[in-house]
């Protein structure tokens, strides 16, 4: 009996548990800025922003890269513009 793998799915994958941790930094950044007491400083947020930020898009060339064997910077910029310019307008 030969097990079968799912075929893979044409959505990204979605890591919930570090949106969640970006979402409070975010928070954290925000509540600083509204000069919200006993929250000085969103230097916290920020950082711990970028650092997720940074693991989320190394993980998705890494991915690519296994996946193709190849990565191509137009692909991966085309994707963050696709992601981030409908919300920038």
């Amino acid at each position: 009996m030969s097990a079968s793998r799912p075929a893979p799915s044409s959505k990204p994958f979605v890591r919930r548990d570090i949106q969640g941790l970006r979402g409070l930094a975010i928070t954290l950044v925000v509540l600083a800025h509204a000069g919200i007491p006993y929250v000085a400083g969103g230097y916290v947020g920020v950082d711990v922003f970028f650092v997720i930020s940074g693991f989320l898009i190394t993980s998705g060339l890494l991915r690519e890269t296994g996946r193709t064997g190849s990565l191509s910077l137009r692909r991966f910029y085309a994707r963050r513009a696709v992601r981030i310019l409908p919300l920038a307008t």
